[in-house]
């Protein structure tokens, strides 16, 4: 990323720069699918740059991993938020956000699964856990705020679909994917909350 004659350097922007268009080159490419110096040339950086902000390949790969869930987690908790205080509304929420996501040209599947995946690192491994267990969190409270006999246990089966649509959405066509998971999702809310009755 060049600097204009006259400008400074901002080390956390050029980092943000980077991260950015690398988060897009290795989601369609996958982890393994690009070296480092067709990334660099990609990015528009020298590795000696990459390399500064982010010590490794790994590095970046890690911390695109990290902000990706973190944006994730963010996008599916404000279509919570915005759905208002009905569980099963929110619940609908979620699969109709991830079906706009499955819906855009870009879409290659879960980031954080792929990687784990592609890449048997540990440090890639715990990535995906906490960004599992980030959905886990919203779910339980979603089942929570049902009244769900056991919310824990719901909350891992409407994961069981979350990352199920996904992959289905990724391998054998998104369309209509999360309108069927959300139905799914829905009719396993009702019986859990009127297990609780």
């Amino acid at each position: 990323m060049p600097v204009a004659k006259g400008s400074t350097i901002d080390p956390a922007r050029t980092r943000a720069a980077i991260l950015e268009a690398a988060t897009l080159v290795l989601y369609e490419r996958g982890l393994d699918g690009i070296g480092v110096t067709e990334l660099c040339t990609r990015v528009g950086v020298s590795k000696e740059t990459l390399y500064r902000h982010f010590g490794t390949k790994d590095g970046l790969v890690q911390a695109m991993l990290e902000a990706r869930s973190e944006r994730v987690a963010t996008w599916l908790a404000d279509a919570v938020a915005a759905a208002g205080d009905d569980p099963a509304g929110q619940l609908s929420a979620v699969f109709d956000a991830l079906q706009r996501w499955y819906d855009e040209p870009v879409f290659r599947g879960c980031a954080m699964v792929n990687a784990a995946a592609q890449h048997h690192v540990e440090a890639v491994r715990a990535i995906t856990a906490r960004h599992l267990g980030r959905y886990l969190e919203l779910l339980t409270g979603i089942a929570t705020r049902a009244g769900a006999a056991d919310p824990h246990v719901l909350a891992r089966q409407l994961l069981m679909l979350v990352e199920g649509a996904t992959v289905v959405a990724e391998h054998l066509g998104a369309a209509g994917t999360g309108e069927h998971a959300r139905r799914a999702a829905l009719t396993l809310l009702s019986a859990s909350t009127r297990e609780q009755s």
